[in-house]
């Protein structure tokens, strides 16, 4: 009687509780809704790139010069997550010409690359992502098309018949205002000065179904404007919402049903309140060889700028079909939306766009990161690639003799060779896949990498940190003999005179922000170090181990050697199989070591005792180090890849002559830079100010100063002045 009293009062409880949830609805399903967003925004973070290059156009042979600035598209302020961008040159069938990892310290870094003088004619692809980036390629990365001329050797020009076009084509048949057979359509009347009329028409069953309740959901890049569950009164509901309360930039309108369901969806276009903060001041015009001073002013707003990451300012000669992508302009979109490849629509900038016309464009986007059913659905996507924050992922597969993956738990080491022995480890996951973490630095790295059981005959399968996923192109040939620009052949004399004279050189290389790391022995002080050069020469490595190192033995055992350490511990003695090493590369075969010249050796360290790296564990360890330290002495074993690996390419500096003696300003020399100047890291000074200083070449021609940067609270700003040198 007593049990079923108890039954019967949980059963009533629980009814209780249930109609409490069922009253609290609408409160539970916006947090419920905010809280699935906040965590899929957190989760899945986005990144943005934008890449300001010194010119439009160049002839093939030239320097190509570019900063890289990196954002967090939630925040839209520099980002500090990723430091590797990887940069690439595509052709015209989008595949890879030049490939460069770019570093990024505080949301920038510089680029230099020098176009190959075989390229021939035609319009060419610079596109750049980051490794967290590759999850979401080939749509998430910064793309720009750019014209390459070859007028020594003239070809046919080839395009893209897809240029600047980043949209999801798959995706198309969903941008619309109503998810099909919702019974909900969504109207927005964005033409109020302080309000955004929200008009809801829906049908009976809908209302009947829904209890006549439905949900309405803002969001702007990641963060949420608005939140709120609505009654609808009839067929068509209004809803006024305060403009005051949605964030600059593109604003999602989701609409869900009583269950929590997306019905419709539509995007608006909130525009930036504050103007342009910064003013450029120069002379209009001015003479061969003469010195040319900008002045950037932040005016009322130092403070501002004075945060400002980086400013890069380019000068090159302006053509009347020039088309500039600019920063400000370009995060409007971004790669969120798919309209990354466009700068302006009729020759106007985005942000200049009417309300009419910038309605119609979203009419035909979605958003390629806001993705609902991924933000409710149980679990979160799995992402390949990280977050490359501290260090660079060196990525790979363990693969079976007839190329199938391996099961997840096996172990692969990773050397580098030297006196100073290094050693990381690494385990397969169950895909066979494995990564090694990298200090990212310019220094070139020697590697060595090696299954840790040698036995089984695995095939290790190094990955390209840069990634194979493509937009599908095709190319446009022109077979028509097209007209060389005058413009064109200009530059092109330009840059022959330049190459006869052998400038101007690139300058010096930039100073790394991380320098290399200095080597450190991973096992410390060993308890044995034996430096040769203290004891009489010994012909044979036997004899060396044999007379003076005291509980190590190198002894044949039939046709092989057989390297043991002997120890005691208290009264109980214990005989180990080392780990063997040469210039700290480990090897599994004694005989490497037997068979070395006692000349080239320089010591040899011995753990003589258990050693635990992470949750590897060395039985005791044996280095020979050679005089050299290269591992060079034996032949690389089939079980090992030797991989040369340079994290960061390195950046060279910009050369630009100074006129200010005499004997410069009339060096009979020709000056015929075809950009004026570049630098990519203009830093105002304490009063918010900048001043860049460069001086005019032998080219009496137009000029347009382009200036693009992003403040530490995430303002961007694009100036651009046009200067003649006659």
């Amino acid at each position: 009687m007593i049990n079923r009293l108890k039954t019967a009062i949980l059963f009533l409880i629980q009814l209780l509780f249930l109609e409490s949830i069922y009253g609290q609805t609408p409160l539970n399903m916006t947090d419920y809704l905010s809280q699935r967003f906040l965590k899929y925004c957190k989760s899945v973070p986005r990144e943005e790139i934008y890449i300001h290059t010194d010119r439009e156009e160049y002839i093939s042979g030239e320097d190509f010069w570019f900063n890289v600035y990196l954002i967090d598209r939630q925040s839209l302020k520099p980002s500090l997550n990723s430091r590797i961008v990887y940069f690439e040159l595509l052709n015209n069938e989008n595949r890879p010409i030049i490939q460069k990892r770019i570093l990024v310290d505080k949301g920038s870094g510089p680029g230099q690359i020098v176009l190959p003088d075989t390229l021939s004619t035609g319009i060419y692809t610079i596109r750049a992502y980051t490794s967290w980036m590759k999850n979401f390629l080939p749509y998430n990365c910064f793309a720009k098309d750019i014209t390459v001329y070859n007028t020594i050797s003239p070809k046919v020009f080839k395009g893209k018949l897809n240029t600047g076009d980043f949209i999801k084509k798959e995706n198309n048949n969903n941008i619309t205002r109503e998810i099909k057979n919702t019974g909900v359509i969504l109207k927005v009347n964005n033409s109020k000065q302080d309000n955004l009329e929200i008009i809801i028409s829906s049908d009976n069953k809908f209302r009947s179904e829904n209890n006549s309740l439905f949900y309405i959901f803002i969001q702007t890049h990641g963060n949420i404007n608005h939140v709120s569950a609505e009654k609808m009164t009839e067929d068509t509901t209004n809803i006024n919402i305060p403009k005051s309360v949605l964030s600059t930039g593109i604003n999602q309108i989701t609409i869900f049903n009583s269950k929590g369901e997306p019905v419709c969806e539509r995007f608006i276009y909130t525009p930036e309140k504050k103007i342009n903060f910064l003013t450029l001041h120069s002379l209009d015009s001015c003479g061969l060889r003469n010195k040319i001073t900008v002045d950037i002013d932040p005016g009322n707003e130092a403070p501002a700028l004075l945060n400002s990451t980086n400013l890069s300012i380019s000068v090159a000669p302006l053509t009347n079909d020039m088309e500039i992508m600019y920063m400000d302009d370009y995060l409007v979109f971004g790669t969120e939306y798919g309209l990354a490849g466009r700068n302006t629509v009729n020759g106007v900038k985005i942000k200049e766009l009417p309300t009419e016309i910038m309605d119609s464009l979203l009419l035909n986007v979605r958003s390629n990161w806001i993705d609902w059913a991924n933000i409710l659905s149980t679990d979160l996507p799995h992402y390949k690639y990280q977050v490359e924050k501290e260090d660079h992922l060196l990525l790979g597969k363990l693969l079976t003799t007839d190329q199938q993956a391996v099961h997840s738990g096996e172990i692969l080491l990773m050397c580098t060779p030297g006196k100073e022995a290094e050693f990381r480890y690494a385990k397969t996951d169950n895909e066979g896949n494995f990564s090694f973490n990298t200090h990212i630095d310019e220094g070139l790295k020697d590697l060595i990498i090696m299954p840790d059981d040698v036995s089984k005959n695995h095939k290790i399968n190094i990955e390209s940190s840069f990634s194979d996923q493509y937009l599908q192109s095709g190319v446009s040939v022109d077979s028509t003999t097209r007209p060389i620009p005058p413009h064109v052949s200009k530059l092109s004399v330009n840059h022959q005179v330049q190459k006869i004279y052998g400038i101007p050189a690139p300058g010096d290389p930039l100073n790394p922000v991380f320098p290399p790391l200095k080597p450190l022995r991973f096992y410390g002080k060993p308890d044995i170090e034996l430096i040769l050069a203290d004891y009489i020469s010994l012909p044979v490595m036997n004899e060396i181990f044999f007379e003076l190192l005291p509980g190590v033995s190198l002894k044949k055992e039939k046709a092989t050697y057989k390297i043991s350490i002997t120890y005691r511990v208290n009264d109980d003695q214990f005989v180990t199989s080392p780990c063997l090493m040469i210039d700290g590369v480990i090897i599994k075969d004694a005989s490497m070591i037997a068979n070395l010249d006692p000349e080239i050796v320089e010591k040899i360290d011995v753990i003589k005792e258990k050693y635990l790296v992470g949750k590897y564990i060395f039985s005791g360890i044996v280095n020979v180090i050679t005089k050299s330290g290269e591992f060079s002495c034996v032949s690389l074993p089939d079980y090992m890849i030797r991989l040369p690996y340079r994290v960061i390419d390195p950046v060279r500096s910009f050369v630009s002559p100074d006129y200010s003696s005499e004997k410069t300003l009339e060096s009979r020399i020709p000056d015929y830079r075809n950009t004026l100047y570049w630098n990519p890291s203009v830093k105002p000074d304490k009063d918010g100010k900048a001043i860049i200083e460069f001086w005019s070449s032998d080219n009496k021609s137009d000029y347009i100063i382009n200036i693009q940067g992003i403040t530490e609270e995430g303002r961007t700003f694009s100036l651009q002045k046009i200067i003649k040198v006659k």
